[in-house]
């Protein structure tokens, strides 16, 4: 990619940025079995899994820690295809990231659900959102290589 009136050109080394995309997969995973074992084991507050049947029904911790990773992968979907074709990529990344962490934040409150499973769901939600969009807002600064143009002209 050319950066008009910069002399530089960037690019986006995208072996680099879906291994940090994998990682930040098991790393959002790991925050939900984490998150579930303090809200299950520690604390005995259901997670997505009020006593009857809750919005997902009874979600075993296996099957939200897939969906975890699922979900920091289709984030690095997303950040590779704004790092090659939007301006700002990094700042738009962001911005949807934040607003997709809010709805998933969200949503769980809004359930006929115990209040402390709710709010359970909910700290678990921003939990994973947030570690998946430090990790791959990291990752993007890495997977980006910006090139200078010469400032002398290599033909005489």
């Amino acid at each position: 990619m050319n950066e008009p009136g910069t002399g530089t050109t960037s690019r986006v080394l995208g072996g680099r940025l879906w291994a940090g995309g994998a990682a930040s997969a098991c790393v959002a995973a790991l925050v939900a079995v984490v998150g579930i074992l303090v809200a299950r084991g520690l604390l005995d507050i259901p997670v997505l899994a009020p006593r009857r049947a809750g919005a997902w029904g009874g979600a075993s911790t296996l099957t939200y820690a897939l969906v975890s990773a699922a979900v920091a992968l289709a984030a690095t979907a997303l950040l590779h295809l704004l790092l090659l074709t939007t301006p700002r990529a990094r700042a738009f990344f962001g911005w949807i990231m934040v607003l997709l962490t809010a709805i998933a934040v969200v949503i769980p409150l809004g359930l006929s659900a115990a209040l402390d499973a709710r709010l359970a769901t909910a700290i678990l939600n921003l939990a994973i959102g947030l570690s998946v969009t430090v990790t791959l807002s990291g990752v993007a600064g890495s997977a980006i290589v910006r090139d200078t143009a010469p400032t002398t002209n290599p033909y005489p």
